[in-house]
C-alpha cells in the first residue's frame, strides 16, 4: 500500500471510532476521541520527522 491508501485506511478507522463515540458516548466522548486523536496525530507526525514541535515544547533555539 502506498501512503494514500494508508491515509484513507486510517481516515476510515478515525472517523469510526469518533462515529461510535458520537453514538454511545455522547458530544463529550465525541470531544475527547476527536482531540486525542489530533494530540496522536501531531505526536506521529513529529516522530516521523514531518513536524517540529520545539516551538510548542520550549525548545531552544540553535544559531
Amino acid at each position: 500500500m502506498d501512503g494514500t491508501q494508508w491515509a484513507t485506511a486510517i481516515g476510515l478507522g478515525f472517523g469510526t471510532a469518533l462515529g461510535f463515540a458520537g453514538a454511545f458516548g455522547g458530544f463529550a466522548a465525541f470531544l475527547i476521541v476527536l482531540v486525542l486523536g489530533a494530540v496522536g496525530l501531531l505526536a506521529g507526525r513529529a516522530v516521523a520527522g514531518e513536524h517540529d514541535l520545539s516551538g510548542l515544547l520550549g525548545g531552544r533555539r540553535r544559531s
